[in-house]
């Protein structure tokens, strides 16, 4: 009998291992966690990675961070924080300002339109995490917990 996943991405044969089943489980679902992100942020005009940003420099208050840190905090890597910074600057959602000292350091902030655009998104009832309501609090621990082994590779 072919299990969920198998139907759903319409696969005859049976997986290889339970580790291939798991891993493509896990892309399928990340896959569909993060349209339904992008599909509730599209009527704000912003991206998953860009709301990422703001969260990430909201969260560094006043003093900011650079491009390089932003880099780092990001769920998902991107090639170029540079342009996507250039992006939500343009719209006047955050701002950057270059070191005297050291020129080669630029400091982004979120201004306090990015700030009412992250709580205004922030007070809708966020869709995805309705999801995971369907989920005991022992089942999300184990999941956290199981997510924190992988990702430790």
């Amino acid at each position: 009998m072919p299990s969920r996943l198998q139907a759903e991405i319409k696969q005859s044969k049976p997986f290889v291992s339970l580790e291939q089943e798991a891993v493509l489980g896990l892309l399928r679902t990340a896959a569909i966690v993060d349209h339904a992100n992008d599909e509730a942020l599209r009527p704000f005009g912003l991206t998953g990675t860009q709301f990422n940003v703001l969260r990430i420099l909201k969260g560094a208050g006043t003093d900011g961070l650079c491009g390089r840190e932003i880099g780092e905090r990001m769920i998902n890597r991107v090639p170029d924080v540079p342009r996507l910074l250039d992006r939500l600057e343009k719209a006047e959602l955050i701002s950057r300002v270059r070191d005297r000292e050291d020129r080669r350091h630029v400091t982004a902030r979120i201004t306090d339109k990015g700030r009412q655009l992250i709580e205004e998104i922030g007070h809708l009832s966020n869709p995805i995490e309705g999801w995971f309501k369907r989920l005991s609090a022992d089942q999300l621990k184990a999941l956290i917990a199981a997510l924190d082994v992988i990702r430790e590779g």
